[in-house]
């Protein structure tokens, strides 16, 4: 079995690579040639533990994720938020063959799917990039987004500040020009590309801060309880999300408009594989206000890992041990 990190991942694969990784498997999913269960959840009284197995048909590879949200973790423990584990599997035998780091791959594919999303919703031209939120998914979603559009300028709000991220994060993104901002508002107002990568239960995206042709990637809320988007400016928007079975069982920005009456049981409409396959369109105007909402699905772990222990076979990462 091959043993491989955070580095090792990096090393094995690029982002735009990762993007189109991500485009492979929503595609796969949305026309019917991926097997992903939804998740299950395993509930503590600190956090949740959720297993998500998945695989695309034809694929050398299957994978089964482990990933566990606890959010007293750093106070508390002195560990991440997220903490998880891929297995990936021979489909020809059912060896397993490798364990990655999930934690990191949660996060890079995550972007790399945001990346996806604005790659085929954002207007062309739009050059500045809203984040709320400075946790281990915010480098990569503002990474994906920097790799499909011109982003110029990059905007991160924290609560807890955002200044050691700032300065983690620029190296890697030479050019463009980072900030941390002391307020929402200061992030968000007159963005073309917005982002909540928070655990917020309450609105962090309100209707104030989301002009007109602006495109919306919301990440962060995974339970019918969360809400990172206001309801004002979801019933506005153009939805997409990247699973609509997934969508329906825990996108609390969607889902508590519509418990309330603000948006039709149909709304939950279209996926993002689905428009990256051409069966149904993407923007229609330049006013238009687009709204990703990914919820998180296997077949993007699957999609990734496969392409990540192909490129260390390849390329010799990571530790082989016995099993």
């Amino acid at each position: 079995m091959r043993i491989l990190t955070a580095d090792h991942i990096r090393a094995a694969i690029t982002m735009r690579e990762m993007i189109d990784a991500m485009r492979e498997a929503f595609i796969a999913l949305s026309t019917g040639t991926a097997q992903a269960p939804l998740r299950n959840a395993l509930k503590s009284p600190d956090g949740v533990t959720m297993f998500m197995p998945a695989y695309l048909n034809g694929a050398p590879y299957g994978a089964v994720k482990v990933v566990s949200v606890f959010g007293q973790n750093p106070v508390r423990h002195g560990l991440p938020v997220i903490l998880a584990s891929v297995l990936v599997y021979d489909a020809t035998t059912g060896k397993a063959v490798a364990l990655l780091d999930g934690a990191y791959l949660t996060a890079f594919r995550t972007g790399a799917g945001s990346g996806l999303a604005t790659e085929l919703l954002a207007r062309e031209e739009a050059s500045i990039l809203g984040v709320i939120g400075a946790g281990a998914q915010a480098g990569p979603q503002i990474e994906a987004v920097c790799a499909v559009r011109p982003i110029r300028e990059v905007r991160v709000y924290s609560r807890r500040g955002a200044a050691d991220f700032v300065t983690s994060l620029a190296p890697r993104l030479p050019g463009i020009y980072i900030t941390a901002v002391n307020t929402p508002d200061d992030a968000l107002t007159g963005a073309d590309v917005l982002v909540a990568a928070t655990t917020s239960s309450t609105p962090v995206i309100l209707d104030r801060h989301v002009k007109a042709g602006a495109h919306i990637n919301g990440i962060g809320s995974y339970m019918l309880t969360m809400q990172e988007i206001a309801p004002e400016v979801v019933i506005k928007s153009k939805i997409v999300v990247d699973s609509r079975i997934s969508a329906e069982a825990e996108a609390g920005d969607i889902m508590v408009p519509i418990q309330q009456g603000l948006l039709p049981t149909t709304a939950i409409d279209t996926e993002i594989g689905q428009i990256a396959a051409g069966l149904k369109t993407g923007r229609v105007s330049a006013d238009e206000i687009t709204f990703f909402k990914s919820v998180g699905t296997a077949v993007q772990d699957a999609a990734a890992a496969a392409r990540i222990v192909a490129a260390a076979d390849r390329l010799g990462l990571g530790t082989v041990v016995d099993f």
